[in-house]
Order: structure tokens, then sequence, then C-alpha cells
């Protein structure tokens, strides 16, 4: 308290300002970790030859978003060993005069080749990108590598029936057994004519479709991964 005319001298007081401190965590977005898991999977080649694109052994992969679907089908469909094998069926098709409407010759040959490839093209574009982006499951084959050789041998069978859906939850596969189905109908406008069955040859093509992936996940369970050269070391992969 000062009176009029009275004066007081007080020491200076400073008060102190807290630091000014921000913690920041940088980490890639979904989309972005998916893309790095493709492009992993894009390297690996049986024998280091044969493409193994569908195949997931990160133990945490995430979803694909439709355009990765779809990028995945078309790195397929280009790849020089689809050609290969898509060439080589339909000289084994021309040598056993399989599809005989399409006749011999060159001609004949180009028309079983266009079939082959019609097929591989229906069916993986259709199975593994069209259906699974509209579906929301995963088109991949996710490996499971642990527990007993029985327990291994009908989960990859399953496989063939089921799959993971994109909120990561198993669900009936119908991208596969609906792809197979109409990969099997759109066959019927290009093969010749006295080989069509309607939906015969729809549904022995998608029965064949299925069975093709069971016993290839089969391979890939307790096969294919030790014949793939430098897959990264998953097993330590973090969540």
């Amino acid at each position: 308290m000062l009176h009029s005319g009275e004066i007081d001298i007080v020491p200076e007081a400073a008060l102190a300002v807290a630091a000014n401190t921000a913690d920041m965590q940088v980490t890639l977005t979904q989309t972005e970790v998916a893309e790095e898991q493709i492009k992993a999977e894009e390297k690996q080649r049986v024998l280091g030859v044969l493409p193994n694109f569908y195949v997931s052994y990160d133990p945490h992969a995430v979803r694909l978003t439709p355009k990765q679907k779809f990028d995945l089908a078309w790195k397929t469909l280009e790849d020089p060993f689809t050609f290969v094998m898509v060439a080589g069926t339909a000289g084994v098709e021309q040598a056993q005069n399989h599809f005989a409407g399409y006749g011999q010759g060159a001609q004949g040959y180009a028309k079983r080749f266009g079939a082959n490839y019609g097929d591989a093209a229906s069916g993986t574009l259709i199975g593994a990108a069209i259906l699974p982006s509209l579906l929301k499951q995963d088109p991949r084959y996710f490996y499971k590598g642990t527990g007993s050789v029985p327990s291994r041998f009908l989960y990859a069978i399953a496989n063939s029936l089921i799959c993971k859906g994109d909120n990561g939850r198993w669900q009936i596969n119908y991208s596969n057994i609906l792809g197979s189905m109409a990969a099997g109908g759109i066959s019927n406008l290009y093969y010749p004519a006295q080989d069509r069955n309607g939906a015969g040859l729809t549904f022995e093509n998608a029965a064949i479709g299925i069975g093709a992936t069971a016993i290839g996940n089969v391979f890939q369970e307790f096969v294919v991964r030790k014949l793939t050269p430098k897959l990264p070391n998953y097993a330590a992969a973090k969540p």
C-alpha cells in the first residue's frame, strides 16, 4: 500500500515461458503400404522366372484398392511368361487337333492362341479385378506356413472357395466362383460351334478353374515358397 508521495522499489519479477514443443509422427497411408506390398509381390517369381504375383507372404498385408487390383491383373496379363504359356498350350492343342473347328496351319494356331489368351484375360480380369473390386474381396492367396500339414492342406483347399474380404474377414470367394463361371460363359462366344456346350461348358470350365485354384494353393503352401528366391523376411514384420 503506497500513500501519496511514497516511493517503493520492488525486485524485478520475470515469468518463465514454457517451451513450445510438438511431437510429429510421419506414417504411410494404407494405400501407400499396399503399393509397397504389390511391388514386392510383382518381384515374386518361381525359380526366378514364373510370375507368382497373387500370393502374399506378408502376415500383415493390407487391403488393395480397386485400382491396385486392376494393376495387378494387367501386370499378370502383360507378363512375357503369360504369352509363353498361352503359346505353348495353343501348340499342344494344335498338335492334338483339339478344337478341330479352328483348323490347322497358321490360321488355326492363331485362333487357338487367341482363345487361350481370351480365357486367361477374362478369368483374370473378372475373377481377380472386376468382381473383387465390386464385392470388396482380396484376390490373393495368403500363405499360412504354420501349423500341422493336414491343417495347412485343408487351408489351401478351402481357399479356392473362401477368401479374405477387404474388411479382413473370411468369406465365400464369390469372385473366384462367379469369375470362373463368367469366363466359361464368355468362352462360348469364340470356341468352335461343335465344341460349345452352353451351360455345360460354362460349369465345366468353372469347375476346372476352381479345381486348378485348389491345386495351385496346395503347391503355394508347400512347394512354391521354397522355389521363390529373395523373399523378404516377413516373419519379423510388425503390424
